[in-house]
């Protein structure tokens, strides 16, 4: 087997891997809503939406790095990387509102901090 065969054979296992992860992911953020609405859990739809956003992000990750594998090592053309740029740049739109969806803030921001633990009879803040 080539180079280029072993290099297009591994992003078709990578594409294969990030669609199993959205179609397995969201399937078991289904059963799980399922579960929580049995047993009458408050809160079940937006956990699902956690759940599958943080899915897609997943899969969508993948898929972009198949993407970049078979673009850079078998057809390194001035028009693939073009096109490979344009879909890395609506995949990483899609990243960012999914992120900014399940989160609540950009991907760059930092957490919130947790409240002070007011039993820990340390200083209150200041």
């Amino acid at each position: 087997m080539t180079f280029v065969g072993v290099v297009e054979s591994v992003g078709q296992g990578i594409d294969a891997s990030g669609v199993a992860v959205i179609v397995i992911g969201g399937m078991a953020a289904a059963v799980a809503a399922g579960l929580r609405m049995t047993q009458h859990q408050s809160q079940v739809y937006q956990r699902l939406r956690q759940q599958l956003g943080r899915t897609i992000l997943l899969g969508l990750e993948l898929l972009v790095a198949a993407d970049i594998i078979r673009t850079v090592a078998v057809t390194p053309t001035v028009q693939s990387v073009v096109v490979l740029a344009g879909i890395v740049l609506i995949r990483t739109f899609l990243s960012f509102s999914l992120e900014l969806e399940i989160t609540g803030r950009w991907p760059w921001s930092k957490a919130p901090a947790a409240p002070p633990d007011s039993t820990a009879g340390g200083p209150p803040p200041p």
